[in-house]
């Protein structure tokens, strides 16, 4: 449904529905697809398990280029992508976040297929409050006093996790330190989100290109090396990258943004109910304790948020 076109209406200003709840249940469904997606997505990244993931993350790069940028010709934003690259503070900016998200990108699939996944989706769990804690230090944001009891129950969680299971989750926070960090350097490239992941894995084409053929002259490319399900799948990622795009960004803008917080949680949701249902990492009491203090904290956050947005609305 969600990746059967793109509309303009995706990545535009919010416009005043004329029906309210048919918007919002329509909203819903499409964000919630998207993240859906995104914390079904380690099937996926398992699948390619045997593919190392510096080539998935190459191929997800090259792949994705191709599909956005027929997106863009299709849904008739050539004009704002070539507008874009001769603003030469959007292509620095864009070339920042490029980086920050091939490195994320390359990050999680290896979490994934090294069974960390667990660590993933605390890290996807903290994120929104490593946003609040990145808006304090450089948007010069002041906090509410349920966000400042958040942030400190998960400070403590991750702590606590440290001293008693021995281990720093590096994982975790790198994640979510990266995608808080991309996120507030997008806001100041003023570009829809279709337009801008294309302009950055357009940055990224030409690395990933040299890559693989580097790869391919030593005898090592897993694309076109005789799996078929291989060579689709890494040509597939593509499609997991677009398509929860569209869904996220069409579903934006049909809801409010408090909404749209709590739709979020079901990324790491399904990344953690995966990791322990079904590929069955080991689960201590201290992590149990430490995913407890979490939830705990971004169910404060989250009640804040709503109150706080409702009041503003």
């Amino acid at each position: 449904m969600c990746g059967s076109g793109v509309h303009r209406e995706f990545f535009m200003p919010e416009q005043k529905p004329s029906n309210l709840k048919s918007e919002t249940i329509s909203g819903v469904i499409y964000a919630g697809s998207a993240f859906l997606i995104w914390g079904l997505g380690p099937i996926y990244w398992k699948a390619l398990s045997g593919v190392p993931s510096p080539e998935i993350i190459v191929h997800r790069v090259i792949w994705s280029f191709l599909l956005l940028l027929a997106l863009i010709v299709l849904g008739r934003f050539w004009n704002e992508f070539v507008n874009a690259l001769k603003d030469i503070r959007v292509v620095l900016a864009l070339f920042s976040t490029a980086v920050i998200l091939a490195l994320n990108w390359l990050l999680y699939v290896w979490a994934v297929n090294n069974n960390h996944m667990l660590q993933g989706s605390l890290g996807y769990y903290i994120n929104p409050l490593v946003n609040v804690v990145f808006g304090v230090l450089f948007l010069k944001e002041r906090l509410r006093r349920a966000q400042i009891l958040a942030v400190l129950l998960a400070g403590v969680a991750v702590v606590y996790l440290t001293v008693s299971y021995g281990e720093f989750p590096w994982i975790a926070l790198a994640l979510a330190s990266s995608f808080g960090l991309y996120g507030l350097i997008r806001k100041v490239a003023p570009v829809g989100a279709l337009v801008g992941l294309s302009i950055e894995t357009l940055l990224l084409v030409t690395p990933a290109a040299v890559y693989l053929v580097y790869l391919g002259m030593n005898g090592h490319a897993s694309f076109l090396g005789g799996s078929l399900r291989t060579d689709l799948l890494l040509m597939g990622a593509a499609v997991l990258t677009a398509v929860p795009l569209t869904c996220f960004a069409a579903g934006a803008r049909r809801i409010n943004l408090s909404t749209v917080g709590l739709l979020q949680y079901i990324a790491p949701t399904g990344m953690f109910l995966l990791a322990v249902l079904y590929y069955h990492e080991p689960f201590s009491m201290t992590q149990v304790w430490t995913f407890i203090m979490i939830w705990i904290a971004l169910i404060i956050y989250s009640t804040d948020s709503v109150i706080y947005f409702r009041k503003m609305g």
